[in-house]
């Protein structure tokens, strides 16, 4: 049996650090991206440099019928590959003050976090505790943890998934599962792009944004045998921010 691991939105950023993170732990590589194929395919570029195999994955984890036609086919011709890993990275920010926020920067946000966590984790699952066995990861935020002002969308999504992370962990711990959730607060990454970090390092007590890989190690840890009485948790890769 082949073991996988899926990363949504795995094409760049935290996303693209983790799939090559896991690619080093010897995993074969499912990526998922949405729109940016060039992206997604130099991640797989990476993955494969690390002596694995790798599919690159179009499909909207918001979307239930792009979920189903995509991993849900490839699940079913795959009866002898068992996706051991998965990390829920995909979201989006859509910041503005509430009283100003339209439907569409609410609905994005959330659909793409929420609803997209509970469409590919529901499929995935099911084969893990068939063979009793998985690791789930969930990426959220110190939004989700804290609330920022300007991201009540985003916070709201974030704390969605960090309350469905602790009751799943409940549900398949018996069956030799994990189910934790990573929380960056800021990360250099082209979804920070537009924040000046002098302008907030010096409410970090560590003084700078974090790397990437520093957010793909912890998730590395919890995909690994070392976890395997952590469940249910979530670690905060902030550099102190927020505890």
């Amino acid at each position: 049996m082949t073991k996988f691991a899926l990363v949504t939105g795995g094409s760049r950023g935290i996303g693209r650090a983790v799939c090559v993170t896991l690619a080093e732990m010897g995993y074969n590589v499912l990526i998922n991206y949405q729109s940016n194929e060039a992206e997604a395919n130099k991640t797989l570029a990476l993955v494969k440099e690390k002596g694995v195999s790798g599919e690159i994955m179009k499909f909207d984890v918001s979307k239930l019928e792009e979920v189903t036609a995509v991993l849900d086919t490839w699940i079913q011709a795959n009866k002898d590959n068992q996706i051991e890993v998965l990390v829920n990275n995909a979201g989006i920010r859509k910041d503005n003050l509430m009283m100003w926020m339209s439907d569409t920067e609410w609905h994005s946000v959330m659909d793409i976090a929420v609803d997209g966590f509970f469409y590919v984790t529901r499929l995935v699952i099911k084969n893990m505790l068939v063979k009793k066995y998985g690791r789930v990861i969930n990426i959220v935020s110190l939004s989700g943890l804290k609330g920022l002002p300007g991201q009540t969308n985003y916070s709201a999504s974030k704390a969605a998934v960090i309350g469905a992370t602790k009751a799943l962990s409940q549900e398949v711990g018996r069956r030799g599962i994990t189910v934790n959730a990573v929380a960056p607060g800021f990360i250099k990454t082209e979804m920070t792009q537009d924040l000046n970090e002098k302008d907030f390092k010096s409410l970090i007590p560590m003084n700078r944004f974090g790397e990437v890989q520093e957010v793909a190690d912890v998730v590395g840890w919890l995909a690994s045998s070392k976890s395997t009485y952590v469940t249910g948790q979530v670690i905060s890769v902030n550099g102190g921010l927020y505890s």
